[in-house]
């Protein structure tokens, strides 16, 4: 992405959060790519017959940044993250939707789609991993951002420093403690 189409992403995201809502029109064509590239991360992780769609994550993300038309947006990486993190919560809200249905929670009519027998292994790591993240957060709430951006988002140490307006280093510091402490946490019994 060239300099000049950044610096045009970060003015239609702070033209957005003053309230153009005409700037939000403008902004999407720029980010759509983004956006797709960074559920099909989001997927890559989910299992294989996921009845969510990459183009259905976009469309419930994008939603949800609809609504969050007051949010401060510093610049793009930050528009993006915030991205990645709406992302997570759909698939978190998806997989808790999906196991409270398959304990017999309320009864919801489904398309056949939904209906095959599917694995909820998948469901209930992410479940997991959410959780451990939200813990994670409590203890240190730049390490989960940090896992967050890198495993979700798909952004390289540079955008997160960026992003989090610390180092690269920092970054590559946080992550491989966050990393390890995730796994011993997920690993536990």
């Amino acid at each position: 992405m060239s300099q000049n189409t950044t610096q045009e992403i970060t003015q239609l995201l702070l033209a957005w959060g003053d309230g153009d809502k005409q700037a939000l029109d403008r902004l999407m064509p720029f980010v759509y790519e983004e956006l797709r590239r960074l559920a099909k991360n989001y997927m890559r992780n989910q299992r294989s017959d996921h009845t969510l769609q990459t183009t259905a994550l976009v469309n419930e993300a994008y939603l949800r940044l609809i609504d969050s038309s007051q949010v401060r947006w510093q610049n793009r990486t930050h528009f993006f993250a915030i991205s990645a993190q709406l992302m997570r919560r759909v698939l978190v809200d998806f997989a808790r939707k999906k196991k409270a249905i398959k304990r017999g929670g309320e009864e919801q009519k489904i398309t056949f789609d939904e209906a095959l027998p599917v694995s909820s292994q998948k469901e209930s790591e992410l479940i997991a991993l959410d959780e451990a993240l939200n813990e994670l957060a409590k203890m240190n709430e730049r390490q989960s951002q940090i896992v967050e951006m890198r495993y979700f988002g798909g952004m390289n140490e540079k955008e997160i420093a960026e992003a989090l307006n610390i180092s690269a280093r920092t970054v590559r510091r946080d992550w491989s403690v966050a990393r390890a402490w995730l796994y011993r946490e997920l690993n536990k019994n």
